[in-house]
């Protein structure tokens, strides 16, 4: 579903990737893990479309998204990819469910649908009766959940995690990696996952390890 062919990325004199290949299936969680530095991140930002490849192309089917420009490039990131980060970067006026409801908004779904789908999300994940609290009145591990409904609410293709439990205890982290394990069996949703945890990153389908901007 996914495929990087040949990525490469600099910054200044420093080569961060170096020629990277890489294929993601539909339904599929993949982990990428490495050192501090290997370019984990990077890689995943470019597959996600939100840093620019200096060589190489990024596919999704059919479609080259490394080169999306301008309105065209921003529908497809809002509305075919999903993302959850280290930080949840919940906006901290709003309620859960108005989080996880922005998404929808900039897509200009349905309210009434909307809604519902947002509900229906937070439900599956244990939050129902949380819909109406802020976020400074939830726990890390339920932040964390309410980000991973936000990137799901436009039924995105795939969703792209960055050190997702890296802000988290170990039994949160258990219990995210456990949500994206059900998410995949019952709704086939497929994620992308840079982590620093190896014993997390074992419970995916597959692990990728990264070195010196390669993988290896």
């Amino acid at each position: 579903m996914l495929e990087a062919r040949g990525i490469g990325k600099r910054y200044g004199d420093l080569q961060v990737l170096k020629g990277v290949d890489l294929v993601v299936g539909q339904g599929e969680i993949v982990s990428i893990v490495g050192s501090s530095g290997a370019g984990k991140s990077t890689l995943l930002h470019i597959l996600g479309t939100l840093d620019r490849p200096d060589e190489g192309e990024v596919w999704l089917d059919e479609l080259r998204i490394d080169n999306l420009q301008g309105r065209r490039m921003a529908s497809f990131r809002n509305r075919q990819t999903g993302f959850v980060f280290q930080f949840h970067h919940l906006l901290p006026e709003f309620t859960a469910l108005e989080n996880v409801c922005i998404p929808g908004w900039i897509a200009r779904k349905r309210p009434g649908e909307l809604e519902v789908r947002a509900r229906s999300l937070l439900e599956g994940m244990g939050l129902s009766g949380r819909f109406d609290n802020k976020p400074s009145q939830l726990s890390g591990g339920e932040q964390q959940r309410v980000a991973v409904a936000r990137a799901l609410v436009n039924e995105p293709r795939i969703v792209f995690a960055d050190e997702p439990t890296g802000n988290l205890d170990s039994a949160n982290a258990r219990e995210l990696h456990q949500l994206f394990l059900r998410l995949r069996d019952e709704q086939g949703q497929t994620f992308l996952i840079v982590t620093h945890n190896e014993e997390l990153a074992r419970m995916s389908d597959r692990v990728i390890h990264m070195r010196d901007g390669q993988i290896v």
